[in-house]
C-alpha cells in the first residue's frame, strides 16, 4: 500500500503555522526541476545557482507575507517566478553596451546617436507599443504565450516547447498562427504601426 504524500498546499499551511521542516520538504520536492529549468535557459551553473536562490527567496517572502494564493499548482507558480527572474537578468545584462573594436574600419562615431527622439516620436512609439499589446491580448492564450516567450523573453522554440510541454512543431505552429492572426487584427482594426 502506498503512503500518500502531503500536498504542496498542506506543506505551505504547516509552514505558515510555524513548521519550518515543511518548507524544507517543499523546496526539496521541487528543487531539481526548478534548477534544471534555470540551468537549461542560462547555461551557466553559478548564474543558475544565484537565480535559483533568488527564486526561492522570493517564494518564501511571498508565502510569509501571506500573498501566495492557491490558484493552481505551486510548482507552476515557482517556475513562473524563476522564468521572470531569468528575463530580468537578461534584460539587465543587455543594457551594458559591448563594442567590438577588432575591426580596422571601426568608428566609434558610427555607434553614437547625436540627437534624442523628439517628444512626438516618443509618444507615437509608446502608442504603437500600447496598440500592439492590445492586439496581442486578443490572441488565443496558447498563441499569446508562445509570442511572449519568443519575442519578449527571447526563448528558442526548443525552450518554448519544453516550457509549454508541447512539440517544437506545435510551438512553431502556434507562433505562425499568432503572426497570421495579428496581421488580420491589424487590418481589421486599421492600426498603423509606423512612426
Amino acid at each position: 500500500m502506498k503512503v500518500l504524500s502531503v500536498s504542496d498546499k498542506e506543506l505551505i499551511g504547516k509552514y505558515l503555522t510555524g513548521n519550518q521542516a515543511s518548507l524544507e520538504k517543499l523546496i526539496h520536492r521541487h528543487k531539481n526541476k526548478v534548477f534544471a529549468y534555470i540551468l537549461m535557459v542560462v547555461k551557466d551553473k553559478q548564474l543558475a545557482d544565484d537565480i535559483f536562490q533568488d527564486t526561492f527567496i522570493k517564494v518564501i517572502n511571498t508565502i510569509r507575507a501571506g500573498s501566495y494564493k492557491e490558484e493552481g499548482k505551486f510548482i507552476q507558480w515557482v517556475m513562473r517566478i524563476a522564468h521572470n527572474l531569468i528575463i530580468d537578468y537578461f534584460r539587465k545584462s543587455k543594457r551594458i553596451p559591448v563594442i567590438d573594436n577588432n575591426s580596422e574600419d571601426f568608428d566609434i562615431f558610427d555607434t553614437i546617436k547625436f540627437t534624442d527622439d523628439s517628444i512626438e516620436d516618443r509618444i507615437i512609439t509608446q502608442q504603437i507599443h500600447q496598440d500592439v499589446r492590445k492586439l496581442i491580448n486578443l490572441l488565443p492564450p496558447e498563441q499569446k504565450e508562445v509570442l511572449f516567450m519568443r519575442h519578449y523573453s527571447e526563448m528558442s522554440f526548443k525552450d518554448i516547447a519544453e516550457q509549454t510541454d508541447v512539440s517544437i512543431n506545435t510551438a512553431l505552429g502556434r507562433m505562425r498562427y499568432a503572426l497570421i492572426n495579428l496581421r488580420k487584427l491589424i487590418e481589421q482594426k486599421d492600426v498603423i504601426l509606423t512612426v
